[in-house]
């Protein structure tokens, strides 16, 4: 079978075509490097030159195709041409030979053709020199070094530079994909952060609008029906409010209008009557200090959180609330009865407990939330621990 040789690029085919001609134009005019009567002209004539001349031009189609093969049959050719009078074309041809298996040969070409040349050219000026012992016999060295390791090592230069360009690039880009990388985390996490505080902000009230709603439709009472509507009105307003607000921390800023403060543990007291006038026993029970805003957010977030479950999922009893601020953490924990049941009173999207995990992990503390056995019975348990000391070092 026979083999398929590359197919060369127009660029070497037409270095082996100027080689070839300007080869030709030399031999035309009988220019050679030696003269028929040299000891080393074995083959005299104008003839013999031409086959060393093809054959390098040849070798010039497979410069960036098949360097190393190249450079091996020109280097044979150069041999031939030593032998005839030679052609200038054919040395130079051959030293771009030599240069080509450097760049564009395998890396272990690279590394090993400057220092075989290196090696051969300090040989050819050394060895002539200690069997002549004449100052002439120098140059034999200095044309060695001129045909081989002089293109040889500006190969090697050129193919640092060229992989240095390479890598320089690839850093690039990698940079602008570890930039892409980070935008993409950037804008997912922001997405994440929206879903939470737009969960947190809504769920509450829509799941005692919706809890009043039913009881509404249910009961055939006027007093039951004025006084559920008017919880359903009340949370109506406040969940508008807090739309409000979270569409104006979400503005450009626009006619520099600031957004509304975000809550604070301050407003846990009204956090708790709202949800007692949903219907919900709770107990308050609240002692802290000194703690962070971002903390402040998170911890008011996860009690309210906590209080829209147990509207929608807590057995009738007591639900309690209770914040604590030892030295360097502050532990909420949020109790409510717990009967066992699947179906909540109203529906929910499930990312409650999600979230409030996420809030306590963005601010490298622990949450925890399940059912356990008290002395009152069954109990869903909250519990979150969120330092604030390191948080309290970066905020000042």
């Amino acid at each position: 079978m026979a083999v398929r040789l590359p197919r060369p690029p127009l660029f070497d085919v037409g270095v082996a075509l100027a080689g070839l001609a300007g080869g030709l134009l030399l031999w035309g005019f009988g220019l050679g490097v030696r003269p028929g009567d040299d000891p080393t002209v074995l083959f005299d004539g104008r003839g013999p030159l031409l086959v060393p001349l093809a054959v390098t031009a040849g070798c010039e189609l497979l410069r960036r195709t098949a360097p190393r093969t190249a450079l091996a049959v020109g280097t044979l050719a150069l041999a031939a041409d030593v032998m005839t009078r030679g052609s200038i074309a054919t040395i130079v041809m051959y030293t771009d030979l030599m240069y080509a298996a450097v760049v564009y040969g395998t890396s272990a070409t690279a590394r090993r053709l400057p220092w075989i040349t290196g090696m051969f050219t300090i040989a050819a000026t050394l060895v002539p020199y200690a069997v002549w012992r004449v100052p002439e016999a120098l140059l034999f060295g200095l044309v060695v070094g001129a045909v081989t390791f002089t293109p040889a090592s500006t190969g090697l230069i050129v193919r640092n530079h060229r992989d240095a360009a390479e890598a320089a690039r690839l850093r690039a880009e990698q940079t602008v994909l570890l930039a892409e990388m980070d935008r993409t985390q950037a804008v997912t996490a922001e997405r994440a952060r929206m879903a939470r505080e737009l969960h947190d902000v809504v769920a509450n009230h829509l799941s005692a609008i919706a809890i009043h709603s039913t009881a509404a439709l249910s009961l055939d009472d006027p007093g039951t029906s004025e006084e559920a509507l008017g919880v359903i009105r009340e949370n109506s307003v406040q969940g508008l409010s807090e739309m409000r607000r979270l569409i104006g921390i979400l503005r450009d800023g626009e006619d520099d209008r600031e957004p509304v403060a975000t809550p604070t543990l301050d407003g846990l007291g009204a956090l708790v009557e709202g949800a007692r006038a949903n219907g919900l026993d709770v107990t308050l029970d609240a002692t802290y200090s000194d703690v962070p805003a971002s903390v402040e957010l998170a911890a008011y977030r996860i009690v309210q959180e906590s209080l829209t479950n147990a509207l929608k999922h807590a057995a009738p009893g007591e639900v309690t609330v209770c914040l604590r601020r030892p030295a360097d953490a502050l532990d909420i924990r949020v109790t409510s009865p717990h009967d066992g049941r699947d179906a909540p009173r109203a529906p929910g999207s499930g990312a409650g407990l999600v979230g409030m995990r996420e809030r306590a992990a963005l601010l490298d503390g622990t949450f925890e939330a399940g059912p356990k056995s008290g002395p009152k019975g069954k109990l869903w348990v909250v519990r979150a621990t969120l330092p604030v000391t390191d948080v309290v070092q970066g905020d000042t």
